[in-house]
């Protein structure tokens, strides 16, 4: 899920034109806020998503975890917000809401 607004759709467009074919030109800025889901196909494909199921996301931003990569905190969906977004009847969102829910126990017997 990303900021739909049409200022960070551009940024979004600007880091994906790395790529290879530079799909993410393609993208209107009002895309992601227009369409469930923005599909970048370029070398490795890339869903634009305002909301998962029910999940916006400013909800899920204000629910976030963080990561570091080569000195850069990544804001990731929290565990607990990626599980609300597997609310599906799709086999891979059932077997990942398990994981998911593992990790969680995992984490609270760790603590």
């Amino acid at each position: 899920m990303v900021d739909p607004s049409a200022e960070n759709v551009s940024r979004i467009k600007s880091a994906l034109a790395i790529l290879t074919d530079n799909a993410a030109a393609e993208v209107s800025e009002t895309d992601v806020g227009r369409y469930s889901v923005v599909r970048v196909a370029d070398e490795i494909m890339v869903d634009l998503l305002a909301k998962a199921c029910g999940v916006e996301y400013e909800e899920a931003s204000r629910d976030q975890e963080h990561f570091e990569i080569d000195g850069v905190q990544i804001p990731i969906a929290s565990k607990h917000t990626l599980i609300r977004t597997k609310n599906t009847v799709r086999p891979s969102d059932a077997a990942d809401k398990l994981f998911l829910e593992a990790l969680i126990d995992a984490e609270q017997r760790n603590s």
